[in-house]
């Protein structure tokens, strides 16, 4: 585990998972939200997102959390020699993202640019939560069982995995 992609969709603690997994295994990570995303939620120009992008990408060690943009999506993916897809049921996900709401009034969501405004990104993310379901979800879906056979895959179905899989990186760890 040295190239590790965190993907899934909108509120489903991709972030927190990240963080706790750069922890654990001393990996450094990068939070694409904050690449893409200046102080305040002003969008950082296209040429300079893909360029910080390709240049963790091209580093021996990393994990990269959240989804970016569809044209760094599936090169990520590729290039990681571990994926941590988290597919959590669509109702965790909406439950998640409107905890993630009404408490980012008092203290800023994890994995999100300073002075991110709240209301905007989070009805972006109920939108997305929808689109990426229908849509992007069961591509992820085929790629990761397309790619078990030649990457380490954790497929994260219920917020009872999250806590298994800390354990299983926790004991791999101590060895």
């Amino acid at each position: 585990m040295k190239k590790v992609a965190v993907f899934g969709n909108a509120g489903g603690g991709k972030s927190t998972l990240s963080k706790r997994l750069s922890q654990i295994t001393g990996l450094p990570l990068h939070v694409l939200d904050k690449m893409k995303y200046q102080s305040g939620g002003a969008e950082v120009s296209d040429e300079d997102y893909k360029r910080a992008h390709q240049q963790i990408l091209v580093s021996d060690q990393w994990i990269i959390d959240g989804f970016g943009s569809m044209e760094t999506l599936w090169p990520r993916l590729n290039e990681a020699d571990t994926l941590v897809f988290v597919d959590l049921p669509l109702y965790v996900h909406f439950w998640w993202v409107t905890k993630r709401f009404i408490t980012g009034y008092f203290k800023p969501p994890a994995g999100w640019p300073e002075n991110s405004p709240i209301l905007k990104s989070s009805l972006n993310s109920y939108r997305v939560l929808w689109l990426c379901h229908k849509y992007l979800t069961p591509k992820y879906r085929e790629y990761i069982k397309q790619a078990q056979s030649i990457k380490s895959v954790y497929h994260i179905r219920s917020t009872q995995e999250i806590s298994q899989f800390f354990e299983l990186i926790e004991n791999e760890a101590n060895y």
